[in-house]
C-alpha cells in the first residue's frame, strides 16, 4: 500500500462503552472508504477488528486492534478499543498513541459508565475529542436526550455538527450545520446520499443548533465573535478552521450522529476526521528523557527529527510468533532498520515491518513519523519499550497501565502442570501488562491479578487455547499472622543420649509483645557464661525457624521480642544444633503461655461511587467488617469513601461493587497492615487449619 507523509496521517482512537458500536463503526469507515473488502458484523463473528477466538466467542472487543481507511488523500489509522472496564489497559494503550479520540455513544442507552470512564482516560492523555451518536436507526433512539447527557456528564463544550432527520425506523438523513444542506440516504445502498434543502419538519431544530454551533465556535476566537455580534455571516471554511483550532485546544468537542450498520453518517464522519483531527506534526513537542536519567528531552514530531518509536502492544500470532505494535513519534522507520531499545539497552533489527487491517498484515518499505505499524519477532522488546536511533537515545513515556483490582488463586486441572502454567502465565503477561501473576510460597498458591472476573476468565481461556494447559480459579488464602498479647517465660531443654557423644542444650527465654509492625527482636542477656557465646546465635536461629509456624494455626509469628537470659551447657555434649533445637522448644512453650492471637491483613480501600448508591456501598462495606474512615465529594454527583477492610472479605468485591452501582462504582486498594481477628472468626480459622494439617497427615 501507499506510504503516507505525516501531514496526511490521522490517528484516531475509537472509544466508548461496551456494545455502543465502536467495532461496527471502524468496519464501516474502512469499508465505505474502500480500504477493506467486507462489511462484517460482531454477531456473525467476521467483524474487521474482532477476529480473535475469544472475541468471536464472547461477541465483545477484548483486544485493541488496528484498521485504516484511505479517504480524501489521507490515511486514517483507526484504533478500535474494548468498551468493558475489564480491558481498560487496552484502551489506555490505544489512547497513548492516538492524536484524537472519537467517543461512540449508543443513541438508545446514552452515556453509560464506560462512556464516562474512557472519556476520562482521553482527558488524562489531553487528547482532542469528537463524539459519534450511533445506532440512530434503533427503536427508542433519541439524539436530543443523548446530546444533553453528553453536555451534562462529559463536557458543556460538546456541540453538534450534524443533526438527524427522523429517529428509529424513520431515521433517513442528516442535516449538516456547516454546509446548511440535508443528506438524504438511499435505502440498501453503500452509504450513498442525495443532497437536498433542509426539510421543513426539522427547520426549527436546525436553526437552533446552527445558531448554537456558530456562537460556540465564534466564542473561541475574538475576531470571529466580534464579526458575529456585528451581524456578519461567517463562512463554512472560517467556522471549520475555528472549530479545528478549538478542538485542538480542547475547548470544543464536535458531535456527529448516524448508523454505522446502515452506513448513514459514516462518510460525513470520515470527512470531518480528515478536516478536524490534527495530523501528527500538529501535536505538541514530544517529551522524553535520556536513558538512565531524569534529563528531559523535547522532540519535534516530524520526519526530520531523530527516530523514536513506542511499543504499545504485544501479541503472539500463530505461525508468526510475537508481533509488536508501534507508533513512530519522530523520524522514520524503514524495514530492516537497526534501532536501539533504550528502555532495556540492547539493539533490535526491525525486519518485515507492516500495517494491520484487522487480522491482515501488509508489509511496507518504511513508515513516516506519526504512522502506526507492526513488526514481528523482536528479540527482547516488550510493551512500553522505546526504540530509537542509536546516536540519539531517548526514552518515551510508556503506557499508563491501570493497577489490577481483583486477585484469585488458580490450580491446574491436572497434577504436575505447575511449571507449564508458570511459563504460559509469563507469556500472557507480555501480551497484557494489566494481568500479573506470582507464586506465593507461604500460601502455596499461584495468585493471578487482573481488572475483573471476565478479564481473568478470558486469560485462562487464552492459556488453554494457546498453551494447551487448563486451570481453574478459587478463592486465595489470606496471609494470616500470629502474635502474642502478654509476657511469658519458658525453658527449652534438649537432651539426647545415644551411643557415643550426646546432645545437650538448655536455655531460658522471656517473650515480650511488641507494637504492631515492629517485627522480631532478639536480645542476649546472658551473663557469667551460662551459655557460651558461640552457641547464642544458634538459639536465635532456632527461635527464628520456630517463628515460621505459630502454635494456633501454623501462621508466622510477628511483633515479639525475645530475651535470652539464662541456660546451661555441657562441655562435651553441647553443640550448635542442640541449642538451636532448645531455642525452638523454648519459643513454642513461651508462645503457648503468652495469650497468642491471630492477625489478619487489612486493606485500605478507596471507593468512588455516584451519590445515589452511597448508602448501598457503605452498607456492603459494613457487612464485610469494614471500618469507614471518612467520605468526601469526588466530582459532580460522586462521593469518595475511605475504609479499612479485612482482605479476606474482599474476594469478588470488584464484581459486587459494579453490581451495586450499575457499573459506575470503582475502587482501589492497598495493604494497610495487620489487626486482630475477631474471636469467633479466629476459632473457625484455627479449626480449618487443624483439619488441613490432619488431612495432610493422612495423605502422607
Amino acid at each position: 500500500m501507499k506510504v503516507y507523509d505525516s501531514q496526511n496521517i490521522r490517528n484516531l482512537a475509537i472509544i466508548g462503552h461496551g456494545g455502543s458500536g465502536k467495532t461496527t463503526l471502524v468496519n464501516a469507515m474502512a469499508w465505505l472508504a474502500g480500504s477493506c473488502g467486507r462489511m462484517g458484523s460482531v454477531q456473525d463473528g467476521n467483524a474487521l477488528t474482532d477476529f480473535t477466538p475469544d472475541e468471536i466467542e464472547h461477541q465483545i472487543s477484548i483486544n485493541l486492534a488496528l484498521a485504516w481507511a484511505e479517504f480524501m488523500d489521507a490515511k486514517i489509522n483507526m484504533i478500535d478499543t474494548p468498551g468493558y472496564l475489564d480491558f481498560a489497559g487496552e484502551v489506555k494503550a490505544g489512547l497513548r498513541v492516538a492524536d484524537a479520540a472519537c467517543l461512540v455513544v449508543n443513541a438508545v442507552a446514552g452515556v453509560e459508565v464506560g462512556t464516562e470512564r474512557v472519556w476520562e482516560y482521553a482527558v488524562q492523555e489531553n487528547l482532542p475529542r469528537m463524539v459519534f451518536v450511533g445506532m440512530m436507526d434503533k427503536e427508542h433512539a433519541d439524539f436530543e436526550s443523548v446530546y444533553r447527557q453528553v453536555r451534562d456528564r462529559l463536557s458543556e463544550r460538546a456541540i453538534p455538527v450534524e443533526i438527524p432527520i427522523g429517529q428509529g425506523a424513520d431515521f433517513h438523513g442528516l442535516c449538516n450545520l456547516f454546509s446548511e444542506k440535508a443528506h438524504i440516504y438511499k435505502p440498501g445502498m453503500k452509504g450513498e446520499r442525495e443532497e437536498a434543502d433542509i426539510p421543513d419538519e426539522v427547520r426549527p431544530a436546525y436553526d437552533r443548533y446552527r445558531r448554537e454551533l456558530v456562537e460556540t465556535v465564534a466564542e473561541t476566537d475574538d475576531t470571529l465573535i466580534e464579526r458575529y455580534l456585528e451581524g456578519e455571516e461567517l463562512s463554512r471554511d472560517e467556522v471549520l478552521e475555528a472549530m479545528k483550532a478549538g478542538m485542538m485546544r480542547r475547548e470544543l468537542f464536535p458531535v456527529f450522529c448516524g448508523s454505522a450498520f446502515e452506513l448513514h453518517g459514516v462518510r460525513s464522519l470520515l470527512q470531518k476526521v480528515v478536516e478536524l483531527v490534527p495530523n501528527p506534526t500538529e501535536r505538541p513537542e514530544i517529551r522524553a528523557t535520556r536513558p538512565g536519567s531524569d534529563e528531559k528531552v523535547f522532540i519535534a514530531p516530524n520526519g526530520d527529527s531523530p527516530t523514536s518509536a513506542l511499543i504499545f502492544k504485544t501479541t503472539t500470532e500463530p505461525h508468526v510468533g510475537e508481533l509488536s505494535y508501534f507508533r513512530v513519534f519522530s523520524g522514520r522507520v524503514a524495514s530492516g532498520a537497526d534501532l536501539r531499545n533504550s528502555t532495556r539497552q540492547h539493539d533490535e533489527r526491525l525486519a518485515h515491518i507492516g500495517v494491520m487491517q484487522g487480522r491482515d498484515r501488509t508489509e511496507v518499505p518504511y513508515l513516516q513519523s506519526g504512522d502506526i505499524g507492526v513488526v514481528p519477532k523482536l528479540k527482547a522488546t516488550h510493551t512500553g519499550d522505546t526504540l530509537c536511533a542509536r546516536e540519539h537515545p531517548v526514552v518515551l513515556r510508556g503506557v499508563d497501565v491501570p493497577a489490577p483490582v481483583i486477585a484469585v488463586a488458580i490450580e491446574p486441572d491436572k497434577e504436575g502442570e505447575e511449571e507449564k502454567i508458570g511459563n504460559a502465565l509469563s507469556k500472557l503477561h507480555e501480551e497484557d501488562p494489566t494481568f500479573v501473576h506470582a507464586y506465593n510460597p507461604e500460601l502455596g498458591q499461584t495468585i493471578i491479578r487482573g481488572m475483573g472476573e471476565l478479564h481473568l476468565q478470558v486469560v485462562l481461556e487464552r492459556m488453554e487455547r494457546k498453551f494447551n494447559v487448563k486451570a481453574h480459579m478459587k478463592q486465595p488464602k489470606s496471609a494470616y499472622r500470629e502474635t502474642i498479647r502478654r509476657r511469658s517465660e519458658a525453658q527449652g531443654r534438649y537432651k539426647k543420649q545415644t551411643g557415643g557423644r550426646g546432645q545437650f542444650g538448655d536455655c531460658w527465654i522471656r517473650l515480650i509483645p511488641q507494637a504492631r509492625g515492629e517485627g522480631y527482636a532478639f536480645v542476649n542477656q546472658i551473663t557469667g557464661g551460662a551459655i557460651p557465646q558461640k552457641f547464642i546465635p544458634a538459639v536465635d536461629k532456632g527461635i527464628q525457624e520456630a517463628l515460621d509456624k505459630g502454635v494456633l494455626a501454623g501462621y508466622p509469628v510477628v511483633d515479639c521480642r525475645v530475651e535470652l537470659y539464662d541456660g546451661s551447657y555441657h562441655t562435651v555434649d553441647s553443640s550448635e544444633m542442640a541449642f538451636k533445637i532448645a531455642g525452638s522448644m523454648a519459643f513454642q512453650h513461651a508462645t503457648e503461655r503468652a495469650d497468642p492471637v491471630l492477625l489478619e491483613p487489612i486493606m485500605e480501600v478507596t471507593v468512588v461511587t455516584p451519590d445515589e448508591y452511597l448508602g448501598d456501598v457503605i452498607g456492603d462495606l459494613n457487612q464485610r467488617r469494614g471500618r469507614i474512615l471518612g467520605m468526601e465529594p469526588a466530582g459532580t454527583g460522586k462521593q469518595k469513601i475511605q475504609a479499612h477492610v479485612p482482605q479476606a472479605e474482599l474476594y469478588r468485591y470488584s464484581t459486587n461493587l459494579r453490581s451495586l452501582t450499575q457499573g459506575r462504582g470503582d475502587h482501589v486498594r492497598a495493604f494497610r497492615g495487620y489487626e486482630e481477628v475477631p474471636g469467633h472468626i479466629a476459632e473457625k480459622i484455627v479449626a480449618e487449619a487443624a483439619e488441613e494439617r490432619a488431612g495432610a497427615g493422612i495423605r502422607h
